[in-house]
């Protein structure tokens, strides 16, 4: 495959990631979006609900992956990969790993709590009996312009609730 088509590959399935942001967002959660993609099919797909359902736990990335382990009957996710808009955090990272998913596609860094690059390496470090292949940066404009565009409406709400 060429490298061309392989990274078509990864936009398209990236763009459903950013379905399910869009969907956080309208929901008035931090607006991250999860995809797992098993032989050219997605098997997972999560939305942030932290907020909705109380559940610090409840990242995108996580209900995406309990979704593909439903999905294929199997608690490992071996030949699967994880498209999601935003760099995961530790937590996420650690999902990924004891998940034993291939191959991590993240769209924006997160320079506060990413676990995948900026801050800690989780699921590429050799002490850990898994590793992850990580591609990065794959729709990051879109996907941090739907970041910027809810924080900016947070910080511009809260600020009408001092007035």
């Amino acid at each position: 495959m060429s490298l061309e088509r392989l990274l078509d590959d990864h936009r398209r399935w990236m763009k459903k990631a950013l379905v399910e942001a869009e969907r956080a967002y309208r929901a008035k959660e931090v607006p991250v979006g999860a995809v797992v993609v098993f032989e050219d099919q997605v098997v997972g797909r999560g939305a942030n609900m932290v907020e909705q359902l109380k559940d610090p736990t409840a990242h995108a990335e996580m209900i995406a992956i309990t979704a593909a382990c439903e999905t294929l009957g199997r608690k490992h996710l071996k030949g699967c990969t994880l498209y999601v808009t935003l760099e995961p955090c530790t937590m996420c990272a650690g999902a990924i790993v004891l998940s034993r998913i291939d191959r991590l596609v993240f769209a924006a860094q997160d320079a506060k709590a990413g676990g995948a690059s900026s801050l800690y390496n989780i699921p590429q470090d050799s002490r850990l009996n898994h590793r992850v292949e990580i591609i990065q940066g794959v729709e990051e404009s879109h996907a941090s312009e739907i970041l910027e565009a809810f924080f900016r409406n947070l910080r511009e709400k809260n600020e009408g609730m001092n007035d």
